[in-house]
């Protein structure tokens, strides 16, 4: 029976919210690759994920809305090592990052308005390059 991963103090995913399989993985290998399931498919239920707040789940979801199956489902796969209990660590570790990541609040955008001299500069600009175009238009052909 799996374990439940601690994510971080009081972030728990249980044992019941993820499945992990393993499959072969792909790649060169030889003989190894043909004969041994290393590579490891982790699908986690992110709404089973305990002490999360509603921010953070939403914020997961956006970011992981790409790698979601049918089901609703988180994949998560890895096949670094020819080993499946060190893939299976690595998988979880980014599950670990995914959610981590999630829990960080972004910063609050402050407005700001542009400095005095930037305004006066941009105006300056703007009219030294209608100058510049309305010296282009020409007399016209006097023929």
């Amino acid at each position: 029976m799996p374990e439940p991963i601690e994510i971080s103090a009081g972030v728990v995913l249980p044992a019941a919210a993820y499945r992990m399989t393993a499959v072969r993985a792909g790649g060169p290998g030889g003989q190894n690759v043909n004969k041994v399931s290393s590579k490891v498919d982790l699908r986690v239920d992110l709404e089973a994920i305990t002490g999360l707040s509603e921010g953070a789940r939403a914020r997961l979801r956006k970011a992981v809305a790409t790698r979601l199956d049918a089901e609703g489902l988180l994949q998560v796969t890895s096949q670094k090592t020819r080993d499946q209990a060190r893939n299976l660590d690595d998988a979880i570790e980014k599950v670990r990052a995914l959610v981590r990541a999630a829990m960080v609040e972004p910063a609050r955008r402050r407005k700001t308005r542009p400095s005095r001299g930037a305004v006066e500069a941009r105006l300056t600009d703007k009219r030294k390059t209608s100058e510049r175009k309305r010296g282009r238009a020409g007399a016209g052909n006097d023929e």
